[in-house]
């Protein structure tokens, strides 16, 4: 009777255990069953609230649950970020960071919360956002050879514009620098409306902007566009060439954005997640709306985003220790 129990009780021990062990296989195979929150570590409107809007929302459809936009904007996105970090890995809150939380900022900042290499799964690349070297339409500079020729011949007398140190705006105008051996003046703005303003009416000489913060006064003729710093033409402004083009070989500038989830999330909801996305952006009408924006779509596998990551980390970090960039 005595081993008939022990029997009946190791049986239901046995039984328990499995059903532990599978109820979180199941729960993953019926992945999403409620909304996902997605943090966003910036204000609405802004670059990375858009193109994520634009990508989750067809996401969305295809899961069959809604994607919660949460904004948790400050600390130069250092603030959300790590708050994604901190969140349960599963797979009810995921990350739409940019390319300043996830490898610029840790040479800028000394504690931000959080390591973006080791803080999270990656899902995908969304997409990337060039810089534009513009100048004022009065200016004399009618290509990149001759804003090099400018800034070798009279160093320190060109002012340029960003919305502050450590933006990709400053980093890419740092990077410029270096790689052509010239010498600017860096004058950072709080707001990019005043530095588009002070651009336009010829108070600042050359900035390396943001496609979507200049692109209606280059379309209005009021600035003039030098060269976009990504590898190949912008689809909106298909006229402008490259930097390569330009003559400034092994030189690219941009900002991005990418899709994580807090470290631990489990394996298949991040193949899940990633083949909506995948799925979403084979669809040209989402592709057309993120190109309308400014940017450049992009796809990638959770393995190539991450190493993508490291080498942009190392990029970055680099010309800010050469340069004494700071935060301030």
């Amino acid at each position: 009777m005595i081993k008939s129990m022990q029997f009946r009780r190791a049986a239901m021990v046995a039984c328990l255990a499995m059903v532990a062990a599978t109820a979180p296989v199941a729960a993953q195979e019926k992945y999403p069953e409620r909304p996902i929150r997605v943090i966003i570590p910036f204000a609405g409107g802004s670059a990375s609230d858009v193109v994520g809007r634009i990508v989750l929302d067809r996401m969305g459809d295809d899961l069959g649950q809604r994607f919660v936009i949460d904004n948790q904007a400050g600390a130069s996105g250092n603030l959300g970020t790590a708050s994604a970090a901190r969140a349960t890995p599963d797979g009810y809150t995921i990350l739409v960071s940019a390319s300043g939380p996830l490898a610029v900022n840790p040479a800028l900042f000394s504690n931000m919360g959080y390591d973006p290499l080791t803080a999270f799964e990656p899902i995908s690349l969304l997409a990337t956002l060039p810089n534009i070297i513009v100048v004022n339409k009065n200016q004399p500079y009618r290509s990149v050879a001759d804003l090099v020729a400018a800034a070798k011949k009279s160093p320190g007398a060109l002012n340029y514009g960003s919305i502050g140190n450590g933006s990709s705006q400053h980093l890419a105008a740092a990077y410029f620098e270096h790689v052509t051996g010239t010498k600017m003046t860096h004058v950072p703005y709080r707001v990019t409306g005043q530095l588009v303003t002070d651009l336009v009416g010829n108070q600042l000489q050359v900035s390396f902007q943001l496609i979507p913060n200049v692109i209606g006064q280059v379309q209005a003729g009021e600035l003039r566009a030098l060269a976009v710093t990504s590898g190949k033409r912008s689809e909106v402004l298909p006229d402008v060439p490259t930097t390569q083009e330009a003559g400034i070989a092994g030189y690219e500038a941009y900002g991005w954005f990418a899709m994580l989830a807090p470290k631990g999330t489990p394996a298949p909801i991040i193949e899940k997640l990633h083949a909506a996305y995948t799925k979403a952006m084979a669809d040209p009408a989402i592709r057309r709306r993120i190109v309308e924006v400014g940017a450049e779509p992009a796809v990638s596998t959770p393995a190539a985003l991450r190493d993508f990551m490291q080498a942009e980390a190392k990029k970055w970090g680099d010309i800010i220790r050469l340069n004494n960039i700071t935060s301030n």
